[in-house]
């Protein structure tokens, strides 16, 4: 290889090894995923298998290396200085990787005289695409970037509003305080349901609080909501991501921290934690309990993702959570059944920590 092969190998590996640093500590730091992080290692680590596999003669790149005469040095684009998210981080160090090691691969392959290195030139290319699923899983699993904790989410259905109808109750808990809501009608035709959820979406706009809908991602993004809510029977995050891309937030229901591993992996923007107490609104077999919510908090990788408890919660007992350390709440029945629906969720919100309120996932 002559000097200008050796500098271009030279230049690219280092941008992959940097890239895949970035990366590696993303998964680590951030997302407290010890596999992910020990996929990525181990890809920093290969790229000197690349050089390993040329000739002899042609290891040292280093020795090529000429940064001050580089005149690709001062060269930067607009977008290059400044990065709103660590998830904005973690693609463009994903493109960076890529890219260095597409380039290295060509460099190894075209050495002039005849010295390409067929060999370099796969184990380049056997890298570049384990990097691009270790980059699919890591992008994947920072979500949308947007994730925020919410403090009172409340769960609309018509079914259970007593006298007021949707959109008094859904009226009433804004004016209450609640900076979420979701409607949740599963039984409503589609032209209905888009239509509700279109009005929702409207008036949480006016009130700076979240829309989401649950389990219908065509329904999210038609009516313009910030997000969809689905269980662990309906798709799961990567399928929502297909249809909505990270347009919208991804709430995933968890019953158990097995379920909430998943869900933080997948990239769930939040998690419904629960159920805390026994509900009429929605039967389940076991009560998770505050026993849950103490160990989703206590575990890195799901204390991350912001969480709504749920489950049986009113003015009452949501103090048992709050010692639990809980910093949000999803609520339907106590609210939608109430005959002042906004001064249930001001007296939730009271007993809540006020120090939440725009609480947002340091790092997201």
């Amino acid at each position: 290889m002559v000097h200008g092969s050796s500098r271009m190998l030279d230049a690219n590996l280092n941008r992959a090894r940097e890239a895949l640093r970035v990366m590696e500590d993303c998964a680590r730091f951030v997302l407290s995923d010890s596999d992910l992080a020990a996929g990525l290692k181990e890809a920093r680590h290969g790229v000197r298998a690349i050089v390993e596999a040329l000739p002899e003669g042609c290891r040292c790149v280093e020795a090529w290396r000429d940064t001050p005469g580089d005149v690709g040095t001062p060269l930067t684009a607009e977008a290059e200085r400044h990065r709103a998210t660590l998830r904005e981080v973690a693609v463009a160090a994903g493109k960076r990787a890529g890219e260095g090691l597409r380039g290295g691969e060509e460099c190894v392959k075209g050495g002039q005289g005849g010295d390409g290195s067929a060999e370099g030139g796969s184990t380049a290319k056997a890298l570049r695409y384990r990097v691009y699923e270790l980059e699919r899983r890591l992008v994947m699993a920072l979500g949308t970037g947007r994730a925020r904790q919410w403090r009172l989410c409340v769960l609309v259905t018509e079914s259970l509003c007593a006298g007021r109808g949707w959109e008094g109750v859904a009226a009433a808990a804004l004016a209450g305080g609640a900076d979420g809501l979701q409607l949740r009608e599963k039984g409503l035709a589609d032209a209905e349901l888009l239509r509700r959820a279109t009005r929702l979406a409207a008036r949480c706009r006016e009130h700076g609080a979240a829309s989401v809908i649950n389990d219908r991602p065509d329904i999210a993004i038609s009516a313009g909501a910030d997000g969809v809510h689905v269980g662990q029977e309906d798709l799961p995050v990567g399928a929502v991501r297909k249809i909505a891309g990270m347009s919208l937030l991804v709430g995933v229901s968890t019953t158990s921290m097995a379920q909430a591993m998943r869900a933080a992996r997948e990239g769930a923007d939040v998690c419904g934690v629960g159920p805390m107490f026994a509900t009429s609104t929605k039967h389940k077999p076991t009560i998770a309990g505050a026993a849950y919510l103490r160990e989703y908090l206590a575990e890195p990788a799901t204390a991350r993702v912001p969480h709504v408890a749920i489950g049986g919660i009113t003015p009452e007992n949501v103090g048992e959570l709050v010692a639990a350390g809980c910093r949000g709440v999803a609520v339907s029945g106590a609210v939608c059944g109430a005959a002042e629906p906004g001064e249930v969720c001001r007296e939730i919100l009271r007993r809540l920590p006020w120090k939440n309120v725009a609480e947002t996932i340091a790092g997201q």
